[in-house]
């Protein structure tokens, strides 16, 4: 339970309404009270000569007294239950708002279809605590208090005798209620697996029948669903039996009273009227021991749920402003340095990156090429701290990086990564995605340098097309010029262009270079490429072999070099010359 003392703020933030909410409890079950007094006292007076007004009177009475209490009962429901949704409202804001701010790497390590378990199931299951668990507490506690009370007043031992199965209940629900909490865990955990299979499965859609794997996929899908309702299933054998108990115990309760209220009945130490109004505040008292049974299962339910919430709630960026974060830095020119940088994967023994020492100067453009896995992304993913270096400093217009506010560093960046993801959503929102506002015109300017204006205009709705879930209406061509537009739309002092052009063509490539050569003299640039034909013209080109810098210089100086970029270039060469054949 000490996983719920996270949602105190929250219910301070309704104390009102939560406050009012108990007032009407109270209320609704005072008024309810009064309803077996009355029906006892008309049962008592059927011995004498009643007359037919007088009976009309007490069921009036019975009507208003439940009237009142229904329409308490009703504006708890409006305060509280109201309540929990607003907190829920808040609690899910406040959840994917943390998300948002969470380190890159929190993200290499937790499946999508897990985040999405706990927004929505996890979030569910701690709203029920906030609403009915509140409300059926707060019910159950007033509630069990005036009837006992009453009871209490109306025949001590007669109570005593009936109260004799509420330690079972207790002794009952607690011993349940530990099972229930372990069960929930396993399903919950169980629903977070099957909700990241089913994602992965349907964004993978196309590969899945590409390599027709669609049985596979669903025979999968079958195996973990079966796992699901299995621990349902045991979850729903030990929840059956918590309610059959709770009538037992209460049935037997009734039994009691029959058998000690009718001796006292019979020897007229007991009016009949009394009697059965005793009879019906025990029946009364069947709904509190129930619902705390009910209650204690919710709370289990919502603890479990907000101990796995808090898991991801209490992660810490690991990247964040700190006390070493200067907010009065607005202004950056584009000039960057690494210094003695060395970089490791948390996950990793081996340095990705090691002693990278480079100098980029304001308005110059850098290449960067290299095999597969040398660390082409990861230099320049250290640039916006996606990642911050293990060793070393890299510093922006003199400032050490993380001296620079977060969000400014970003906004000062335009970043199109190896692989484009597009929102499921119009062209030109996914370009004007980086920016606060974009009028058309902007918007017409970016396509038009990244060469994706003559698709568009294309198409039967032109830059309002919209291009599907992860952009999968388009070509993957398409998707990289949609994100090269959404980078320079935001006019960046530094841009970066990481494989960028890998999934256009030759005569594309050009075009869409011609255009950035005009938009890269004013910032600086850094280009990840392959292709040779993408480098040549950067005014200063490094080769990465083994995450260390081997090689540095123009086009030209490298290919007399005949390093590693030679061994590229003419490989190349070749290439395009057994393409001609």
């Amino acid at each position: 339970m000490n996983h719920l003392r996270r949602l105190i703020p929250y219910l301070r933030k309704y104390k009102r309404a939560l406050f009012i909410g108990l007032v009407a409890v109270v209320l609704s079950n005072l008024f309810a009270m009064f309803i077996p007094l009355i029906i006892g006292s008309s049962i008592n007076q059927l011995k004498q000569a009643v007359s037919s007004g007088r009976l009309l009177e007490d069921a009036a009475l019975v009507l208003s007294t439940t009237f009142l209490s229904g329409f308490f009962s009703f504006m708890t429901r409006q305060t509280i239950i109201v309540t929990s949704r607003r907190i829920e409202y808040d609690l899910r804001n406040d959840f994917y708002s943390h998300i948002q701010k969470l380190s890159h790497s929190f993200f290499l390590n937790t499946p999508t279809g897990d985040l999405m378990a706990h927004a929505t199931n996890d979030i569910s299951a701690v709203r029920n605590v906030l609403g009915p668990g509140i409300m059926y507490s707060l019910d159950t506690i007033t509630g069990f208090v005036m009837i006992v009370a009453i009871m209490l007043s109306i025949d001590i031992r007669l109570t005593l005798y009936s109260l004799i199965p509420l330690p079972f209940v207790s002794a009952g629900v607690y011993y349940i209620g530990k099972f229930v909490n372990r069960y929930f865990e396993g399903v919950q955990e169980q629903y977070s697996v099957l909700t990241a299979r089913a994602q992965e499965s349907i964004a993978g859609i196309r590969v899945v029948r590409s390599y027709v794997r669609e049985d596979h996929e669903t025979n999968q899908f079958k195996e973990l669903s079966q796992d699901y309702l299995n621990r349902n299933l045991k979850l729903a054998r030990i929840q059956s039996v918590l309610w059959p108990l709770m009538g037992i115990l209460t049935g037997a309760a009734t039994v009691i009273v029959l058998w000690r209220g009718g001796f006292d009945v019979i020897k007229n130490s007991l009016s009949l009227g009394t009697m059965v109004s005793f009879l019906i505040y025990l029946g009364m008292l069947t709904w509190p021991l129930i619902a705390f049974g009910w209650v204690v299962n919710i709370f289990q339910r919502g603890a479990a749920s907000m101990g796995r919430l808090n898991k991801i709630i209490e992660t810490v960026p690991e990247i964040k402003d700190d006390e070493e974060t200067d907010p009065t830095i607005r202004e950056l020119a584009g000039r960057i340095s690494f210094r003695n940088v060395s970089f490791r994967f948390p996950s990793k023994e081996d340095c990705a990156l090691r002693n990278i020492n480079l100098e980029i100067e304001k308005g110059m453009t850098l290449a960067i090429v290299g095999r597969t896995g040398t660390g082409k992304s990861t230099v320049v993913n250290l640039i916006p701290r996606l990642f911050d270096c293990t060793s070393g400093e890299i510093m922006i217009d003199g400032h050490p990086i993380r001296k620079i506010p977060i969000d400014f560093l970003r906004r000062s960046i335009g970043y199109v990564q190896q692989e484009t993801f597009l929102f499921s959503d119009t062209i030109s929102n996914n370009i004007a995605f980086g920016v606060e506002i974009a009028r058309p015109e902007e918007i017409e300017w970016a396509a038009n340098i990244s060469q994706i204006k003559k698709d568009v205009e294309s198409f039967p709705r032109g830059f309002d097309t919209m291009v599907g879930e992860r952009g999968i209406t388009l070509s993957g061509g398409q998707k990289q010029r949609v994100g090269i537009a959404r980078a320079i739309i935001r006019k960046p002092k530094i841009l970066i262009l990481d494989e960028a052009l890998s999934a256009v063509d030759t005569y594309t490539e050009e075009e869409i270079l011609r255009g950035l050569r005009e938009v890269m003299k004013e910032r600086t640039s850094i280009i990840i490429s392959h292709r040779i034909s993408t480098v040549k013209n950067a005014d200063s080109i490094i080769v990465l072999d083994d995450g260390e810098i081997t090689e540095i210089g123009t086009h030209d100086e490298l290919v007399l070099k005949g390093g590693i970029y030679a061994d590229l270039y003419n490989r190349q060469l070749l290439e395009e010359e057994l393409q001609r054949m």
